[in-house]
């Protein structure tokens, strides 16, 4: 129902709703004039000026006077909804911060079953921290409406089936691009007793400033044995249920293997390649849940990719790519994300031509270095430039990736000891960066005893090495860089 009021009575809804400020108020009302106006002049106003969003204005002008917070996160508009829950974009107040707040519906927060699901995302999410996964930030119930959130990393972009739905298909080198991303993600997770259980294009967000790929939605995560994470007790003597995928389930029904086998996350990836290469599925699309569960949609997928991948454009390397992701018998396939890495790997230097170089930088040898303490500064400056390198610092990590964008250099040191964990983004940033434009690049990121763990965050590459010290020395620097940079390229004297 729509409120009767006007342009000042609305205001000051507003403000009592925490939604806006007093000094707002006046500013939009004397940019008005008319305090009498009609509340929906005013709501428009202050939605040009973005004190408001569209969704929080319109629930204004309905009278409804719930659900702008939850948990102490301003919710701003709904980016999604499904049968089980929606997500908002959000903000936190005081810092300014965006996020993703994912809210269970309120029809299954009496459902202990659906609670106990959604609080198991949640806490699944917690305890994985990677580039190519959605982190988790906080999990909690409201204390004011009673409804269940998880509070999520916000990646401004959309799902890979938005992009799909878009473009139709994508290149190869971008196709394969966004595979090894998500494989990295997978190899992590996998590492730490996780498997994903519902790899498919909406589970995938492509961020929109550097295309990077992130797995979102660990919520159907098969726990292994050999698992590092630890649920509350009470969860476990429970024996909480876990909802599978009629896909996965269908899969695993039909090649008789046990929920949480990681080849199934790879089967299914592969799939998402091929649609991705192609713009169509490998399996025929149905919502009827018998016949996905029949064993031949799985077992016609091989012979479905040999008659219609090459046809499609898929190149060859690429096909036996797929075929070691895609086969029906689960030891034909690949068996963990590292393999897969390494193959995705493999077949990206296949397509670029066989044993053909990347380009290096053009003029003398050059060193960046991200350090800010001024005596390593010294050392860092004077051991290499002793050795004929070109050597540039920065205490800011995000100059690292700047500055290779407009003018790529020979390589990299990043001390994270003294830069923090900025300094892993720019250890996947500028090996990211130098995939796409093709070139070569040394990158070394060292870390401190206390900073192990982070190396898990740090991508896999050939260009690239994680060194933790103690031990780390100038001579292994040199050693280093020199196996990490083309050895056909030696310094030269500035």
């Amino acid at each position: 129902m729509s409120v009767n009021l006007d342009a000042s009575g609305i205001s000051q809804l507003a403000l009592r709703l925490g939604l806006i400020t007093a000094e707002t108020v006046r500013e939009c009302l004397e940019e008005l004039g008319d305090n009498n106006a009609p509340a929906t002049d005013m709501i428009r106003l202050m939605e040009r000026k973005r004190h408001l969003t569209p969704w929080q204005g319109n629930k204004l002008l309905k009278g409804e006077l719930d659900g702008y917070f939850l948990g102490g996160f301003r919710l701003l508009y709904k980016i999604a909804s499904g049968s089980f829950g929606r997500v908002y974009r959000g903000d936190e107040p005081r810092t300014g911060q965006i996020v993703a707040i994912k809210v269970l519906r309120n029809k299954w927060t009496m459902d202990k079953q659906k609670v106990d699901l959604f609080l198991r995302e949640g806490k699944l999410g917690l305890s994985i921290r990677h580039p190519n996964i959605v982190s988790v930030l906080a999990v909690n119930k409201d204390t004011k409406t009673g409804q269940y959130f998880i509070v999520m990393e916000f990646v401004e972009g959309g799902n890979l089936r938005d992009l799909l739905q878009a473009r139709k298909k994508l290149g190869a080198d971008e196709s394969l691009r966004i595979l090894e991303e998500c494989a990295q993600g997978l190899a992590y997770s996998h590492a730490r007793g996780l498997t994903h259980r519902d790899i498919k294009p909406t589970n995938i967000l492509i961020a929109v400033a550097t295309g990077q790929a992130k797995l979102v939605d660990y919520g159907l995560a098969e726990i292994t044995e050999s698992s590092s994470v630890q649920l509350k007790r009470q969860e476990k003597d429970e024996n909480v249920a876990v909802d599978r995928t009629v896909d996965y389930a269908g899969l695993e029904k039909a090649t008789n293997q046990k929920p949480g086998d990681v080849r199934s996350d790879i089967y299914f990836l592969g799939c998402v390649l091929y649609e991705c290469l192609t713009g169509h599925t490998l399996m025929p699309v149905t919502k009827d849940r018998q016949t996905r569960m029949q064993p031949r949609r799985y077992m016609d997928v091989e012979d479905t990719l040999a008659k219609n991948g090459p046809t499609l454009g898929v190149p060859p390397p690429v096909m036996r790519l797929l075929a070691r992701m895609v086969a029906f018998e689960p030891t034909e396939r690949l068996q963990t994300p590292t393999q897969l890495v390494e193959a995705i790997q493999a077949c990206r230097a296949d397509l670029s031509g066989a044993g053909r170089q990347s380009k290096s930088p053009t003029g003398p040898k050059t060193l960046f270095v991200v350090e800010q303490n001024q005596k390593l500064q010294d050392a860092f400056r004077d051991k290499f430039k002793a050795q004929g390198y070109r050597v540039m610092l920065t205490i800011d990590p995000g100059q690292a990736l700047k500055r290779y964008q407009q003018q790529a250099y020979h390589a990299v040191i990043i001390d994270a000891r003294t830069v923090g964990r900025e300094g892993v983004a720019a250890f996947n940033d500028v090996l990211r960066a130098a995939d796409h434009a093709g070139m070569d690049v040394g990158v070394i990121l060292i870390l401190s005893e206390e900073q192990e763990s982070w190396k898990a965050e740090a991508r896999e590459h050939a260009r690239g090495a994680v060194l933790i010290d103690p031990g780390v020395t100038m001579k292994q620097l040199f050693r280093t860089l020199n196996e990490l940079t083309p050895e056909d390229d030696e310094p030269e004297e500035e």
